[in-house]
C-alpha cells in the first residue's frame, strides 16, 4: 500500500517532474549497467582459448616494447610464432630468449623494413606463411615523432615514414594474412592503435601520428563488421602511455604499465570488443577524460605537449653542440 501510495503521489506531479524523474532513473540505470559491465570485463571475464583460431601467430614489431612482450605472452599460450622485424640481430635475440623459456614453440622470422621496401618485405611474409595455420595477426609495428613538434616543423621524411609504417604497413600486412583466415573461416586480428585516436579529443604537436592511428581505428572497425560473421575477430586496442622506447618513458607506474604488464592484459581481450583499452587503469583515465569539456582537455594536452617539445629541443641542441 505504501508503494502504491508513493506511485500515486508521483503520478499526480506535473509532467516536467515526471520527465526529470524518468531521465534521472534511466541515467542511473545506464551508469549502473556500464559499471557492472566494466567490472566484469576487467576482473572476471576470462581470456579466450587463442589456439582455437589457429596454431600460428604473426607479430610485427616483435623485437621491442609491446610487440616483444606480446610474443612471449602468445608463446606462453602455446602458439607458434612468426616474428617480423627489421633487425636480424634483434630477431635472433628475441627468438633465442623465447625458445629458452618455451622450448616447444616453433619460431620463424621475417625481415621487413616498414619504412623501406615494404612491398618486397610483405612478399617475403606471404611466402613464409604459405600453408601455415595462422590464427592470429598482431599489427604492432609503428613509429612516432622523436618529440612533440608543430606540423610545419615536421620534416618530409618523417611524414612519409609515419604514413608508410603506421598506415601502409598495417594495410599491406593485413591484406597478406587475411585471405588464409577467410579460407579457414577463423582468425583474430589485433591492431595496436593509440589513445590519441580514441580517448583524447586531439593530440596537438603530434598531428600526423594521431591521424595515422585514427586510420588504424577506422580500418579495424570496418574489418570487424566485414568479417565477424565468418569467424574472424578484428580488434583495435587503444592504449594510453606504456613504458616503452617509443614513448620515451623508462619507468613504469600504476597508470603507465611496463610492456610486459600491458601485454598480459592484452591477450585476455583478444577476440572480444572491436575497440578496447585492456589495461584497466587506462580505462579509468578514459572515463575521466570523457567527462571533461573538450576545450579543457585540448588546452591541457597543448600545454603538456609544448613542454615535451621544449625538452626535446633542448636535448637536440645539446647533441648538436
Amino acid at each position: 500500500m505504501e508503494l502504491w501510495g508513493c506511485l500515486s503521489s508521483l503520478m499526480d506531479q506535473p509532467r516536467w517532474v515526471l520527465a526529470v524523474f524518468a531521465i534521472g532513473f534511466l541515467s542511473l540505470l545506464k551508469t549502473s549497467i556500464a559499471v557492472i559491465h566494466w567490472l566484469f570485463v576487467s576482473f572476471i571475464r576470462r581470456g579466450k582459448n587463442l589456439k582455437r583460431y589457429g596454431s600460428w601467430a604473426v607479430i610485427t614489431g616483435a623485437t621491442d616494447g609491446i610487440g616483444r612482450a606480446l610474443a612471449f605472452q602468445l608463446a606462453r599460450r602455446g602458439l607458434n610464432l612468426v616474428l617480423v622485424g627489421r633487425s636480424p640481430d634483434k630477431l635472433r635475440d628475441v627468438t633465442a630468449a623465447i625458445t629458452e623459456k618455451y622450448n616447444k614453440v616453433r619460431i620463424e622470422t621475417v625481415l621487413i623494413d616498414f619504412a623501406g621496401d615494404l612491398v618486397e618485405g610483405v612478399a617475403r611474409l606471404k611466402t613464409a606463411i604459405e600453408g601455415m595455420d595462422v590464427g592470429i595477426l598482431v599489427n604492432n609495428a609503428g613509429i612516432s615523432y622523436p618529440y612533440a613538434k608543430y606540423f610545419h616543423e615536421v620534416d618530409e621524411v618523417l611524414i612519409e615514414n609515419l604514413i608508410k609504417v603506421n598506415v601502409e604497413g598495417v594495410t599491406r600486412v593485413t591484406h597478406a594474412v587475411l585471405p588464409g583466415m577467410v579460407e579457414r573461416k577463423r582468425g583474430a586480428i589485433l591492431n595496436i592503435g593509440s589513445g590519441v585516436a580514441a580517448v583524447l579529443p586531439s593530440e596537438p604537436l603530434y598531428a600526423v601520428y594521431a591521424a595515422t592511428k585514427s586510420y588504424v581505428d577506422q580500418f579495424s572497425k570496418c574489418l570487424y563488421v566485414e568479417y565477424k560473421d565468418i569467424g574472424i575477430d578484428v580488434q583495435c586496442q587503444v592504449p594510453l602511455y606504456v613504458a616503452t622506447k617509443m614513448s620515451s618513458i623508462r619507468r613504469s607506474s600504476f597508470f603507465v604499465p611496463s610492456a610486459d604488464t600491458y601485454a598480459r592484459a592484452t591477450v585476455d581481450w583478444i577476440g572480444y570488443e572491436p575497440r578496447c583499452t585492456p589495461y584497466w587503469p587506462h580505462s579509468l583515465v578514459w572515463t575521466l577524460v570523457s567527462l571533461l569539456p573538450v576545450a579543457a582537455v585540448d588546452k591541457w594536452r597543448l600545454g603538456f605537449c609544448q613542454n615535451i617539445r621544449k625538452r626535446g629541443m633542448r636535448k637536440e641542441s645539446r647533441k648538436e653542440k
